[in-house]
């Protein structure tokens, strides 16, 4: 019979993972922002925030804030064409984002370490 002191402890997070991914959570903790994310990822695209504002029935200016929040965090990036800007689903990071309760279990995955590390490298 499994104890819970008979399983392998995972390693524990340090304080500036548990910083970065709170910034994470906070950012994603707007609906617009979710969104926004929806949006991005199932167009599987670059969209301009023209098209972001019309599709998603929200001002310009507030589709433009919450699409700076999410860069900060690098779920998004911009790509500059000529006088535009196109954002677009940065893949690693939300392919590889863990769940809160992965986190808070203590089961985060390899591939998001690797590829947070690609992403600060």
């Amino acid at each position: 019979m499994n104890t819970p002191s008979d399983r392998s402890r995972p390693n524990p997070i340090t304080r500036s993972q548990a910083e970065e991914w709170a910034t994470w959570f906070a950012a994603i903790g707007d609906p617009t922002r979710v969104l926004i994310l929806h949006l991005l990822s199932t167009e599987q695209r670059p969209m301009a925030v023209g098209e972001i504002t019309a599709r998603l029935d929200v001002g310009q200016s507030t589709i433009s804030h919450h699409l700076a929040k999410l860069a900060e965090v690098r779920f998004v990036l911009v790509d500059r064409v000529a006088t535009s800007s196109l954002w677009r689903v940065n893949d690693i990071c939300l392919r590889c984002f863990p769940t809160a309760a992965e986190i808070v279990m203590g089961q985060v995955n390899s591939k998001f370490i690797d590829a947070l590390e690609k992403t600060n490298g």
